[in-house]
């Protein structure tokens, strides 16, 4: 059964079982296929490498669209893809495509060096296997050839592989995005799941420290205008639904590329603009409510300025941390949504209360 597997398929069952297992396998197999697949093996995994297959048609460039023809028919029954035939020199270069609509369209006596195109997009050997599956969506290509440093072609990417790639990177940011990396597997015992995600829920808890910390620090604010106590909630949920909103927006504009250098401070006043907008809004109307059910001006003047500061503020921490995060080589989604919440919480109650202590006077 192996052995008339695809490399890449019987490379990644290789690595999800036991090793001893896996060699068992190989030294049963046929010699030349096991070779194949220790060759990938032996790539780093999640790179071009470690998922490419070697079941592909290469042809040259001096051959007839005739020639190359009566080759497919031979050869492709064993190749995983046959829409693109990749074009190679003696020595095994990448030189050139040809598509199979342009192969069955050409005369037969046409010299594929006429019908080939050298403008290829090709992926090298340890580029990783995400930004494999970026170039794949980008181009809406089939398959993607892997070459060396050397631009040797070594074998091809294709579309099954990488939508699977896709959908696993997808879970681990989301994973991460939530902080429950590790731990999406519905399948996953209570105790697993509880080991997996308890380390961010212990580190937020002792953040929620600092929280608590920020009120007793203003416990005579507290104290004086006992009222104030009523619209904690609201600040610190508001600031932490804004800053998660940012956050999703910075994390997939990272994850589809469209966030380059030179818009990291366009996005940043984007972001600002956006929660300062939101909560002029929300001030218009938590200050009218405040006045008619309260009948306080001066309440509603304050927590309706603490409401417009904390959202522009909390939309640019939202946004900032991913960005700076991924300057430093990591990923993104490691800011995940309840650290974004908790750091804003703190915020907006430092807002709150410094406008609130200012302001003591005139309540």
């Amino acid at each position: 059964m192996f052995n008339h597997l695809f490399t890449d398929d019987v490379v990644q069952f290789l690595i999800e079982i036991n090793h001893d297992r896996a060699e068992d396998i190989l030294l049963k197999m046929d010699k030349d296929k096991a070779e194949k697949v220790r060759g990938l093996l032996s790539y780093k995994e999640e790179t071009a490498g470690s998922i490419m297959t070697k079941e592909l048609v290469s042809i040259s460039a001096t051959d007839l669209v005739n020639d190359v023809l009566e080759k497919l028919r031979n050869e492709a029954p064993n190749a995983e893809i046959i829409y693109y035939l990749y074009v190679v020199d003696a020595i095994g270069t990448l030189v050139g495509v040809v598509s199979l609509r342009d192969l069955i369209i050409a005369q037969p006596d046409e010299v594929i060096e006429n019908i080939m195109t050298t403008r290829i997009v090709s992926v090298l050997e340890d580029m990783d296997q995400e930004d494999v599956g970026r170039l794949i969506k980008k181009y809406d290509f089939l398959a993607a050839p892997v070459v060396s440093k050397q631009n040797r072609l070594l074998g091809i990417v294709t579309f099954d592989d990488v939508m699977d790639i896709l959908e696993a990177e997808a879970t681990e940011d989301f994973g991460e995005i939530s902080a429950t990396k590790g731990a999406t597997d519905i399948d996953l015992s209570a105790f697993t799941a509880a080991k997996k995600r308890a380390p961010w829920i212990i580190i937020l808890m002792f953040l929620g420290l600092i929280t608590g910390g920020v009120i007793g620090q203003f416990e005579e604010t507290l104290e004086t205008v006992v009222m104030l106590a009523v619209f904690i909630p609201m600040i610190m949920g508001s600031a932490g639904n804004i800053g998660t909103q940012s956050l999703a927006i910075a994390v997939r504009g990272l994850a589809l590329g469209t966030i380059e250098r030179s818009s990291f401070w366009k996005m940043i006043r984007r972001e600002f603009s956006t929660g300062f907008m939101i909560g002029l809004t929300c001030m218009l109307l938590i200050s009218i409510m405040i006045t008619f059910l309260y009948g306080n001006l001066m309440l509603a003047l304050i927590v309706g300025i603490s409401i417009l500061c904390t959202f522009g503020v909390s939309a640019v921490i939202g946004s900032t941390i991913p960005l700076l995060i991924n300057k430093l080589k990591l990923d993104p989604a490691i800011a995940s949504g309840p650290f974004i919440t908790t750091i804003n919480d703190i915020v907006g109650l430092l807002i709150y209360f410094s406008i609130a202590t200012s302001l003591m006077d005139f309540l």
